[in-house]
């Protein structure tokens, strides 16, 4: 077995991310849950778009934003995301390559869809309620897995939220025995319990035959395995993969690996946006993962990163973050 060129690549819907403060009537409104994440059309996300005011329009997307913090980090990262030759899309491009990942996966030229966009609302508590227009992502198939990164990473990290069509899950699939075969580890997040629930028996055969990490929230894990039961759906993950991060939000963290349990606190800071927390604890556990830290520590670090990120608006870390793996 080759030595691995990268720490991670990361996998996942390129989305263009519309933030905007919003109050809880103008949710109620829109009818959208507090706190999910919604699949919409054309039409519906110019409906919303008219209705807010944008704050910060970004590159985003799940996996995309556990990627550029784990770089900034000091992990070796690419990422593989599909995005249209149109003007979001060659921005997005840009801004990949402007946070120093690897990223080959080349704008479509001529594509009948454009590039992904999710609106996120964010009400005065802090919590982020997504509307996601998937426009080309809907189009990753097993052609989109570069598989010469894959087997040059010693984490492959896929999101769950593209897991919604069959081609996406036939890539993720593609992805999971091209890392093993070369030796490599392969990671999913959950993403979101709505995700789950469309797709459960799919995620269960997905986690118990090809997953060796598996990252959850409280919610999503209890959805994975039909439980409202944290503790036993723990347990259930962890004989289904080798690692098993989950996050509880204010009561830290719990890491279950070869039959032991580590629960890792957190410290309270002042949520201004959850937008992106899951995914920045990814990025700080995987890149202290890949400095050889222990489990606690990686936990620590992903628990310090998702803290960072929660004070301000965006799932990006500011220009200030100083965190090092």
């Amino acid at each position: 077995m080759t030595a691995p060129t990268l720490d991670l690549l990361c996998i996942g819907n390129a989305i263009v991310d519309i933030l905007a403060q919003v109050s809880h009537e103008t949710l109620t409104a829109l009818g959208s849950p507090l706190g999910s994440m919604t699949l919409i059309d054309a039409d519906q996300a110019a409906s919303i778009e008219a209705k807010i005011t944008p704050e910060q329009i970004m590159g985003g997307g799940s996996a995309a934003n556990t990627a550029v913090v784990a770089a900034r980090l000091g992990a070796r990262v690419g990422y593989l995301g599909k995005v249209a030759d149109d003007e979001a899309g060659l921005g997005y491009a840009r801004d990949i390559a402007a946070q120093k990942l690897f990223y080959p996966s080349a704008p479509v030229r001529n594509a009948d869809r454009p590039t992904a966009r999710c609106i996120i609302l964010v009400t005065p508590d802090g919590q982020r309620t997504m509307h996601t227009y998937l426009g080309i992502c809907t189009e990753f198939g097993p052609e989109d897995v570069d598989q010469a990164a894959v087997s040059a990473a010693a984490v492959t990290y896929m999101e769950g939220y593209l897991f919604d069509k069959d081609r996406a899950q036939a890539a993720f699939i593609l992805a999971a025995e091209t890392a093993h075969k070369a030796g490599r580890r392969v990671a999913l997040t959950l993403s979101d319990t709505f995700c789950v629930a469309r797709h459960h028996a799919a995620f269960r055969a997905l986690v118990a035959g090809h997953i060796d990490i598996l990252f959850a929230n409280e919610a999503e894990i209890c959805a994975l395995y039909e439980t409202e039961d944290f503790d036993a759906a723990a347990t259930q993950a962890g004989r289904d993969a080798a690692l098993v991060v989950l996050t509880r939000s204010e009561k830290g963290a719990v890491i279950l690996s070869n039959g032991e349990k580590l629960v890792v606190p957190t410290e309270p800071v002042k949520v201004v946006d959850t937008t992106g927390a899951g995914d920045a604890f990814a990025a700080g556990f995987l890149a202290g993962l890949a400095k050889g830290r222990s489990l606690e520590a990686c936990g620590r670090l992903g628990n310090e990163a998702a803290g960072a990120i929660i004070t301000r608006m965006g799932a990006r870390p500011a220009a200030a973050f100083a965190l090092k793996a």
